[in-house]
């Protein structure tokens, strides 16, 4: 059946004949013609192409269109990528935007749409925000994507352009990066993807981040099909990003869970306030959680002071280790893999709960950890 396109505010002829001769069955409205649309009533097209050529606003009730609409696939054609166009056009539910249509660009972003809408996301996606730099974030994502390696198939992000730390955690050395992924959206197949990946020793798969410097910003919806896409061929997806890039943060509705790590300093818990007050906004409260990293029982700050600023309970805590944790970067081998430590077991509980494996007998004995953990569930 050929793919239905609604074609929103343009005057240009020659993006409806492009559509048509690409096989596709175009219907064309006004820009007020968007609320009816949006009607529930209504049977919405497969895509929906807003052109924006001639315009610089976000219609409001595109956003509308998306709630009640949510298999239909967003597209936006603009003159140029205006950073804050795009970060609008994200929030409304735009997943791509094309800049030239005479290329086979458009045609190709709603063939990805529509493949994306019939291929069901099986894996889940799990994001580690780090509160500050310094917490320890990449610590936290590397040891708890090497527990869910064992259980299934594991791919471990740096969405850090250049610069990130997760190859050396992984004692990896990799020929290709996030970077080239990023820049080739468009090639993104299971064999190009082996390529850029490199299989660690340690168990997951990494998508490393750059040596070279990045000479672009970070494209919102080059960052959501690299998601979707691993979620569709990895069991879990560890994604390390970023605290300083709106654009990333932007970009992350494929997350099964949203985890800011923070410790028990003074900045950097204003920060987690912060960071996690703007997440829950933009993706709701039930995805959104804080784990302290590094847990000090002796620290000036407590839990009972870190829980009313951070909003919420601390999900999990990870006991101090310093010796043990740099002795594993130092050996490119995560901690977890290290034997019986605290530290350790604190990760693979943590893992096993969000992979929803966590076991009665691990649950049982969480429940005898003293000191802060033990204030945050009222044991002692």
């Amino acid at each position: 059946m050929a793919i239905s396109v609604t074609i929103v505010g343009s005057q240009d002829r020659v993006l409806d004949e492009r559509l048509r001769a690409a096989g596709m069955r175009t219907t064309s409205l006004g820009t007020a013609d968007l609320a009816t649309l949006a009607h529930p009533s209504n049977t919405p097209p497969d895509v929906v192409v807003l052109d924006l050529r001639t315009g610089t606003e976000i219609p409001p009730v595109l956003a509308s269109l998306k709630r009640q609409h949510p298999d239909t696939g967003l597209i936006i054609v603009a003159s140029t990528l205006d950073t804050a166009l795009m970060l609008e056009a994200m929030r409304a539910g735009v997943t791509e935007c094309v800049t030239e249509i005479d290329r086979g660009d458009l045609e190709a972003a709603i063939n990805r749409l529509v493949a994306q809408r019939h291929s069901p996301v099986a894996g889940d996606v799990f994001v580690f925000v780090g509160a500050k730099g310094g917490v320890g974030t990449t610590t936290v994502a590397v040891n708890t994507a090497t527990v869910l390696s064992k259980i299934g198939t594991t791919l471990v992000i740096d969405l850090h352009l250049a610069g990130g730390d997760a190859a050396l955690f992984l004692g990896a050395d990799s020929h290709f990066s996030v970077i080239d992924a990023l820049e080739n959206t468009h090639r993104l197949d299971a064999a190009f993807f082996r390529g850029l990946v490199t299989h660690t020793r340690s168990g997951p798969d990494l998508l490393a981040s750059s040596d070279r410097a990045a000479l672009t910003s970070v494209d919102p919806p080059r960052v959501r099909t690299l998601i979707d896409f691993s979620a569709r061929h990895y069991r879990y997806t560890v994604i390390d990003i970023p605290r300083s890039d709106v654009a990333v943060l932007d970009a992350l509705e494929g997350a099964a869970a949203i985890v800011v790590v923070a410790n028990q300093e003074l900045a950097t818990i204003r920060s987690a306030s912060r960071v996690a007050t703007f997440l829950r906004t933009r993706y709701g409260k039930e995805k959104v959680s804080v784990v302290l990293s590094r847990s000090d029982r002796q620290a000036e700050i407590g839990l009972e002071d870190i829980q009313p600023a951070v909003g919420g309970a601390v999900k999990h805590i990870f006991p101090s280790d310093y010796r043990l944790a740099v002795g594993a970067l130092n050996r490119g081998q995560p901690l977890v893999l290290e034997g019986k430590t605290a530290l350790a077991s604190a990760f693979q509980n943590y893992a096993r709960e969000l992979s929803g494996t966590h076991s009665a007998t691990e649950e049982s004995g969480a429940a005898k950890v003293p000191g802060l953990l033990g204030r945050l569930t009222g044991r002692r």
